[in-house]
């Protein structure tokens, strides 16, 4: 389950009365895309259709509604001046009174929304791997943790797949075509081990493998004194994320390494040229 459709019931269920807010059409420019939705409720909200003097106007008309006792309403919104916003588009606003049933069904359409989402393994649960992993799980990706060890599984702190795996390279030959992974273990043995099978698919939208340009140069001459095509390596990252940051805390390798894999996961889906794609220092697709 989704950390947003956790918080969506769990809202439902500390509030009596809320409205669900969405946006049920979009034409031309907006904040926030067709389906986007929050609830609001006599005194918080959750979720987001885009902010700003749009989004203040919609909880108003949700809050009237939750005094009047009205169970539904629709706006039609022009994102321009007379709205203080400069979008230009236009968006169709539904109101709905919270049910059980249309709890149910807006978890059944998050939950479907992301089933579509490119999958991303990480592979080593430590301190890196566990901040990535937490970087990574709001965003639109099915996130899946990798180890051997299961005490280090243990420590993760956000609801994404955990898998644990006495040969962790095996999880590579069973993950889904077009899978994203990252590699950082704890042991570079491994770590090569598994880079090796990821780039012998040849289908995965991102291939990374923490570490810096010397570990690179060790890792292609043990490809080569394996007998692997040296081509394979033109295909992994490594170091990942934003080179132009010297920085090493994990939580600062998680952020720039899950913004250039949701980039690469993002451009693949687009269907915009090249395999991979290679990610400049300001995370741009060249």
């Amino acid at each position: 389950m989704s950390l947003f459709v956790a918080q969506v019931r769990r809202f439902a269920g500390q509030h009596a009365s809320a409205v669900c807010v969405r946006l049920d059409q979009v034409r031309g420019s907006s904040p926030r895309d067709e389906g986007a939705l929050m609830l609001v409720s006599d005194n918080a909200t959750i979720g987001t259709i885009g902010g700003g003097h749009m989004e203040h106007m919609a909880i108003d008309v949700a809050r009237r509604m939750l005094r009047d006792g009205d169970a539904a309403s629709v706006r039609d919104v022009a994102l321009g001046p007379e709205t203080g916003q400069c979008c230009g588009g236009r968006v169709i606003v539904k109101f709905e009174r919270i049910t059980n049933e249309l709890v149910a069904q807006i978890g059944d359409q998050l939950e479907r929304m992301r089933s579509g989402d490119p999958h991303v393994f990480v592979f080593g649960a430590g301190h890196v791997g566990r901040a990535l992993v937490r970087a990574l799980h709001p965003l639109p990706l099915q996130v899946h943790l990798v180890d051997e060890r299961q005490s280090e599984l243990a420590l993760t702190d956000v609801p994404v797949d955990l898998i644990h795996a006495a040969l962790p390279e095996q999880v590579v030959r069973t993950a889904p075509a077009g899978s994203g992974f990252v590699v950082l273990t704890h042991d570079h043995a491994l770590d090569f081990l598994i880079a090796r099978e990821v780039l012998a698919r040849g289908d995965a939208y991102y291939a990374g493998m923490i570490g810096s340009k010397t570990k690179r140069a060790v890792f292609a001459s043990w490809l080569a004194e394996n007998g692997d095509d040296p081509r394979l390596l033109d295909a992994l990252l490594c170091p990942i994320g934003n080179k132009a940051v010297d920085d090493k805390r994990p939580e600062v390798i998680a952020a720039l390494a899950a913004a250039e894999i949701l980039v690469h996961s993002q451009v693949t889906r687009m269907g915009m040229p090249g395999r991979f794609g290679a990610v400049d220092d300001k995370l741009g697709v060249v």
